[in-house]
């Protein structure tokens, strides 16, 4: 996909359009209009098939002949799902991973290495500045990711 189909595509995914979407992201599996409308407290079913036939309309998903339930087909990382993983069904920040890996191995420096040695040496006061600075950078990258999900 080139910039411009990108660009138009993120253009067209917004709004209700873009929280369908992610809730069919998230789901995993196919869902009809009702579940829809139901897991985003749409007013109505026709507002939750109104945008579910507008993905269907960009390739985005696919209507299955029986039952009616609507299916992602395409996964595009467009937007803010550009900074997410999938695992399963859930969703979460890149950064989320890099905080808790930094924050491990920060706990585990002080609690394991630092044990004996002086802390106030320069050195380490260094490490520890820099470790700190490093978790709290990733936290709040991570909770800046998580805070633009459409819902």
């Amino acid at each position: 996909m080139n910039s411009q189909q990108e660009n138009e595509l993120e253009y067209s995914l917004r709004g209700k359009a873009w929280k369908v979407y992610w809730f069919l992201l998230k789901s995993g599996t196919p869902q009809s209009v009702r579940e829809v409308q139901r897991g985003l407290h749409f007013s109505s079913p026709s507002v939750a098939n109104h945008h579910l036939e507008q993905l269907r309309d960009l390739g985005l998903v696919e209507k299955q002949e029986l039952g009616g339930h609507y299916f992602l087909v395409n996964e595009v990382k467009i937007g803010v799902l550009r900074h997410y993983v999938k695992l399963g069904k859930l969703l979460f920040p890149r950064y989320f991973f890099y905080a808790v890996f930094s924050t491990t191995f920060y706990v585990a420096f002080l609690t394991v290495l630092m044990q004996g040695l002086n802390w106030l040496a320069r050195e380490n006061l260094f490490i520890i500045t820099f470790g700190a600075v490093v978790c709290v950078v990733f936290w709040y990258e991570a909770y800046r990711m998580w805070s633009l999900r459409p819902y």
